[in-house]
């Protein structure tokens, strides 16, 4: 009997464009009735010959053997993609217990652009069974990314094939004893164009940095569909499918800037200024200030210290801004504002920690959007309790005053934070953001359109950040069409390094894109992610708006 392996289904961006290709391959395994039964000397030959020709460790092989569940299958598949002169070798020596079987390899024609997106395939390992008890120790099956996420859709049935044969090994017949399911498809919302140029242009600002590690997001407002995810250092994700480059692989496994981990929908970050927005909102709904409330900044506050009057502890600003309402304490990121809105300052008591973390969780902060991937992280927003049982010390107006401006132990995913802005933009909808275009679709997680009034207020101090020229974004005002955004300037690692934030949508008045760029251990703070933010912005209008 003869396996035929069903090809796995063919990922599609927006545009119908293939992401993932079915090569015809070869793949050797061992025919455990006839290799078992083999002396010692001759099983270690044989392992001996697979190791040198496939690449493989002893410990891959041996993990393989020592899986392998016999009772249901005879062959064990050790390698699935092997070169044509591996097999040719092979049948040529015709090693004991060891077949070359027709197959497929998937390849992915963009590589590092997709690869987080995409993830790769790979023999079911025992964690893999453990969790789908379906599975077989040979099916191919998603490791990571979208091949993981929708490996049940994507990988179809392996038929069989019997062959009759005469006492010599002539085949008299062949019966199809069951049929190939080939894996059904899966379109994305993902513009591969887009995301291979924000790639490559977060790529770039990276390098003119010396920097090597950052994120680019980008969603549509109307909808949560993310358009572009990009997750730098990336990697190349055909190593893990072609056994040749088995040593590439390694290199990615044990490198130290991690380009297997997706930052977007992993990592955890101070927020920054790009939480202002979402402060600002709250301290207008609360009415802790209205729109026309002004707070002086002298590019400080001082609050009184219990335990030596004659040195108060002070909050900085970025800069003195003089006297501030919300539109030009967004555009100008104002940190006296905030801390005045959040913790409260002179006449004005501020929202308080309490009411800071209600709002939060009208954004769903703290919870995972539950995006169409693997291994998403849920954020962490602090408590008065949670840091007194932790640390041993009380919740102080200073831990306050640094969560109202993003600092603290806040911390956010982009994913996350894109979102939030992205419900900003389009009136107060927070979608679920999704990859899969038919399989998740336009999903509401929660409702601000309530505070219309106050959302609009906020969307014209992001407005602000773009046009007037003290805003922070002034640099897209040259773009052809009206942008909203927010920049950040995160302090992390006890102020010994700076991550740079943009958060932005467009068209202001119909926005159809809200993106986000993240560049960790920036030299210059937000001023570093602005300029990719434009160029990423100027590409989408000349290509996919204009």
């Amino acid at each position: 009997m003869v396996l035929k392996p069903a090809p796995r289904g063919i990922i599609f961006d927006r545009w119908n464009e293939p992401l993932t290709e079915n090569v015809p391959a070869f793949r050797v395994a061992l025919k455990s009735s006839d290799f078992f039964t083999r002396s010692e000397a001759e099983r270690a030959e044989v392992l001996r010959a697979l190791r040198e020709t496939l690449g493989v460790s002893e410990d891959e092989l041996r993990e393989r053997l020592e899986t392998a569940d016999l009772a249901t299958a005879d062959r064990i598949v050790l390698a699935e993609d092997v070169g044509l002169e591996d097999a040719l070798r092979f049948k040529k020596e015709a090693l004991p217990g060891v077949v070359v079987e027709e197959g497929f390899r998937r390849r992915y024609p963009r590589g590092p652009s997709m690869a987080h997106l995409l993830g790769y395939t790979g023999l079911a390992a025992a964690n893999d069974i453990e969790r789908d008890p379906t599975l077989q120790q040979n099916d191919i099956v998603g490791k990571t990314g979208l091949e993981a996420e929708y490996d049940a859709l994507l990988r179809g049935r392996d038929g069989t094939l019997v062959k009759l044969r005469t006492a010599t090994g002539d085949v008299l017949e062949e019966q199809e004893k069951t049929a190939v399911e080939p894996g059904k498809s899966l379109r994305l919302t993902v513009d591969a164009a887009f995301q291979d140029y924000f790639a490559r242009r977060l790529a770039q600002g990276l390098s003119a940095l010396g920097r090597t590690s950052g994120a680019g997001l980008a969603i549509d407002p109307r909808n949560g569909e993310i358009l572009a995810l990009v997750s730098l250092p990336s990697f190349d994700n055909n190593a893990f499918v072609d056994a040749a480059r088995s040593g590439e692989r390694a290199a990615i496994l044990n490198a130290r800037a991690k380009p297997l981990f997706n930052r977007v929908v992993s990592g955890l970050y101070n927020p920054a200024s790009t939480i202002k927005p979402l402060h600002a909102l709250a301290a207008l709904a609360e009415q802790v200030v209205t729109p026309e409330t002004e707070v002086f900044s002298a590019g400080y506050i001082d609050v009184a210290n219990p335990y030596d009057p004659s040195r108060p502890s002070r909050f900085v600003d970025w800069k003195p801004h003089g006297w501030v309402d919300v539109h030009s304490a967004l555009a100008r990121s104002s940190n006296v504002y905030f801390y005045t809105v959040g913790g409260g300052y002179g006449e004005i008591k501020g929202l308080g920690i309490e009411r800071l973390r209600a709002w939060w969780q009208k954004f769903l902060f703290g919870t995972a959007t539950g995006v169409d991937l693997p291994g998403e992280a849920k954020g962490f927003i602090p408590a008065p309790d949670e840091k007194e049982e932790r640390t041993g010390e009380i919740w102080r107006i200073g831990d306050t005053y640094n969560v109202s401006i993003g600092q603290g132990d806040l911390l956010v995913t982009p994913l996350q934070l894109l979102d939030y802005i992205a419900a900003i933009a389009n009136g107060g909808q927070l979608f679920r953001p999704h990859l899969a275009m038919d399989e998740m679709g336009r999903e509401t997680l929660a409702d601000l359109t309530p505070y219309a009034a106050e959302l609009r207020e906020v969307q014209a101090g992001m407005i602000d950040a773009v046009e007037k020229p003290y805003g922070t974004a002034h640099l897209l005002a040259e773009l052809p069409f009206a942008i909203a955004a927010k920049t950040g300037s995160a302090q992390v690692e006890n102020n010994a390094k700076t991550n740079a934030l943009f958060v932005g949508y467009a068209p202001r008045e119909r926005p159809e894109i809200a993106i986000l760029v993240l560049v960790e251990d920036a030299k210059e703070g937000s001023l570093n992610a602005v300029p990719i933010a434009r160029d990423v912005f100027a590409w989408y209008y000349e290509n996919r708006l204009r």
